[in-house]
């Protein structure tokens, strides 16, 4: 705001309003929005956010506004700490605003609070997805699912005792990379992996250094043959 005073020669913060209101522009949802920029210099990335010089903006206005529309169309809805990251601003109290005003709702899920759309039939789509991803953490749409994410998971970890070594560990890899950051700790402790086999498995998959040959099962080969000492014959 200084700068827009000095640049349009007043010191009255009306008189700079009125000058925008003659513009495309954009006001900063963080640091109280107190920058502004034309909308045609924004470049949005996938999710609808823009930066400057660590003051972000967003194609959907406000921050209140932003994580409403976040929420909405998540469909596993967001724990507060994930949207804190994603946005680069504190999110507790315009999350409590929405729940109180009864624009979002939050849930319970294993100690911290989950915000799904004010929709319930939303609303629930987006708990058991959410619910199903902190069982199973594979790439899978609960919305879709008919069974229960404990009967995904013991089915996922059927399949996967069948694979040999080497199909385990691409596996994991694969479903790594899905998952994004995070994602070899997270298949580590799924599938009882170090998290380094996992970190091989996706790395030999984007190299696309893979062996097509036949490969050991765990446990697998020939079995040991016990040798006994020759037997002298008389």
């Amino acid at each position: 705001m200084p700068e827009l005073k000095t640049a349009l020669g007043t010191n009255a913060d009306l008189t700079v309003f009125r000058k925008l209101k003659l513009l495309d522009y954009l006001s900063s949802y963080t640091h109280r929005g107190r920058y502004y920029a034309l909308r045609e210099t924004a470049r949005f990335d996938d999710v609808g956010l823009w930066s400057h010089d660590a003051v972000w903006f967003s194609r959907y206005g406000t921050l209140v506004s932003t994580i409403e529309s976040f929420v909405n169309q998540s469909p596993r809805g967001w724990f507060a700490n994930e949207l804190a990251d994603i946005l680069h601003a504190e999110v507790r109290d315009p999350l409590h605003d929405l729940v109180r005003a009864e624009r979002l709702r939050r849930w319970d899920v294993a100690g911290r609070f989950l915000y799904t759309s004010a929709d319930g039939r939303q609303a629930r789509d987006q708990l058991r997805t959410r619910q199903t991803a902190q069982a199973v953490p594979l790439g899978a749409d609960a919305s879709v699912l008919q069974v229960s994410p404990d009967e995904l998971k013991a089915a996922i970890l059927l399949f996967y005792s069948l694979l040999d070594e080497q199909q385990r560990r691409l596996f994991a890899g694969l479903e790594s990379i899905k998952l994004g950051h995070g994602g070899d700790s997270i298949l580590a402790d799924f599938l009882g992996l170090d998290p380094h086999t996992v970190a091989r498995g996706r790395q030999q998959l984007l190299d696309q250094n893979v062996s097509t040959g036949r490969t050991r099962r765990s446990g697998g080969g020939r079995k040991p043959v016990e040798k006994k000492p020759p037997t002298s014959s008389r």
